[in-house]
């Protein structure tokens, strides 16, 4: 993830653009008027919704990102304009076409669901025009992208013969174009890098019913043929991803929750287009999307997703390694302050953990159960030898994150040089503080800064001061 987390890939996105408009609020009633529920509005939100919801997501995946697109003459024109220049999107490529309506399609939200939507906005395609002058703008510049995805939502930007030229122009550049299609008729999409249809797309697509490996196979086959592609690729939903290279793979994906399958068409297409941008091979950046898209069903909305929560979500399933659950002070920083915006009950505890026995295992599988994430706070060698004496401790620091990371109670290990975690605990403000039972009637360190204190009692004759004795009279 290191890798992921230090690039900077240059990446265009083409398409059609909209605001997603969020009216949140609370039903109780029916209305005296209508058999329809009365919704009391809370708050209202807007966000980047279509192709700009796969702009959203680069740009939180740390993507350098420009657009091109066709907008209205309109004030949803220059809100959509003002919404993509408050994250740093390069949008000298946006035509504004008069009589447009530029795309604004607003949900209504009670209780966690979707009450009703109504949209405003223009369907047909673009102008001759419009298309001459996305052409001129992008020849100049089209090879220094990393990479080209075309976002169709359907809405008319993505003409035919827009779709072809832009494609002929990347590949005389090897620029890879990927593309998230719409409709039927994927010709429009010859030549392209890949495509991720969904399932239902690609069997209207290939006329191939789509019911074991055998005709997966075969619909994969038939869109890498007809549409010239590199990749043949299919997403399968809660089954995960389905490529074609030089012979079927299937990467299995896992969600734990899932909320609103809203926008995670377009969190694939990013987080693919950013993999592939970065130089992961196809099974890297097959799994890495699968990832990304198990972190945003999880959320309600057209939502984003950042390499920090991918890294926290792959930890959650204990499908990484151990390093990856070996945290600074700045990783645990941020990586805390996405589980508070997805309602996340944080614990945390500390110590040396110097031979990891039973009763710590006990120890920090009951301190999990508090709450959703586990931190544990680990003293360095020098902390330990002051604590404890110069003899100890016997596993250095290294060893023992290490070990402690692997278990499945803990989700992540954040070692420190001082005496107490005092200043740990400052920055993370626990929901959960817990301590050994030994602490009763103590002050514990760091309280002030925790929403509660848990005492959990040790192991009786588990520790390991004890088994260094039993090895010592062994010898």
């Amino acid at each position: 993830m290191q890798k992921l987390k230090d690039a900077t890939p240059n990446i265009l996105v083409i398409g059609d653009l909209m605001i997603d408009h969020y009216l949140w609020g609370s039903c109780e009633r029916i209305s005296p008027e209508a058999p329809v529920q009365v919704v009391d509005i809370a708050k209202e939100t807007t966000v980047l919704g279509g192709a700009g919801n796969v702009i959203n997501n680069l740009h939180t995946l740390g993507a350098k990102v420009s657009v091109c697109s066709v907008i209205g003459d309109d004030e949803e024109g220059k809100e959509l304009l003002d919404m993509l220049d408050a994250i740093n999107v390069n949008c000298k490529n946006i035509i504004v076409q008069r009589q447009r309506k530029t795309s604004k399609k607003s949900r209504v939200i009670a209780v966690s669901q979707q009450i009703i939507r109504y949209d405003k906005e223009s369907k047909e395609d673009i102008t001759e025009e419009s298309v001459s002058k996305i052409i001129a703008s992008l020849a100049p510049y089209i090879a220094s992208y990393d990479t080209v995805i075309l976002s169709d939502y359907g809405k008319g930007v993505l003409r035919a013969d827009l779709s072809q030229a832009i494609i002929k122009l990347s590949n005389e550049h090897n620029v890879k174009v990927l593309v998230d299609p719409k409709g039927s008729d994927f010709s429009k999409y010859k030549g392209a890098y890949l495509l991720t249809p969904n399932k239902k797309e690609a069997i209207l697509a290939t006329q191939i019913e789509i019911k074991d490996d055998a005709s997966l196979k075969a619909a994969l086959l038939k869109l890498k043929s007809e549409c010239d592609l590199d990749i043949s690729l299919i997403t399968l939903s809660e089954d995960g991803i389905a490529t074609y290279d030089k012979e079927l793979e299937i990467f299995p994906t896992v969600a734990k929750e899932v909320f609103d399958v809203t926008g995670a068409g377009d969190t694939v297409i990013a987080s693919i287009a950013f993999a592939l941008s970065t130089g992961l091979n196809l099974q890297e950046t097959a799994s890495f999307s699968n990832l990304a898209a198990g972190v945003v069903v999880g959320k309600i909305g057209s939502a984003t997703v950042s390499i920090d929560e991918i890294e926290a979500y792959e930890a959650s399933l204990h499908k990484s390694t151990s390093d990856a659950h070996i945290k600074s002070f700045s990783d645990i920083e941020n990586i805390v302050s996405d589980c508070r915006e997805n309602g996340k009950r944080v614990v945390f505890t500390n110590g040396c953990f110097d031979i990891l026995h039973v009763g710590h295992v006990k120890y920090l599988q009951i301190a999990k159960s508090f709450g959703d994430i586990l931190i544990v706070g680990l003293n360095s060698d020098a902390s330990v030898s002051r604590l404890k004496g110069p003899t100890r401790p016997v596993n250095i620091a290294e060893d023992r994150a290490y070990l402690l990371a692997a278990l499945e109670a803990v989700d992540f290990v954040v070692p420190f040089e001082e005496d107490t975690p005092y200043e740990l605990i400052k920055m993370i403000a626990p929901d959960v503080l817990v301590k050994g039972g030994d602490y009763e009637g103590k002050e514990v360190i760091g309280t002030e800064f925790a929403g509660e204190l848990k005492l959990v009692d040790f192991v009786d004759g588990k520790s390991t001061t004890k088994t260094i004795e039993k090895i010592q009279c062994s010898c």
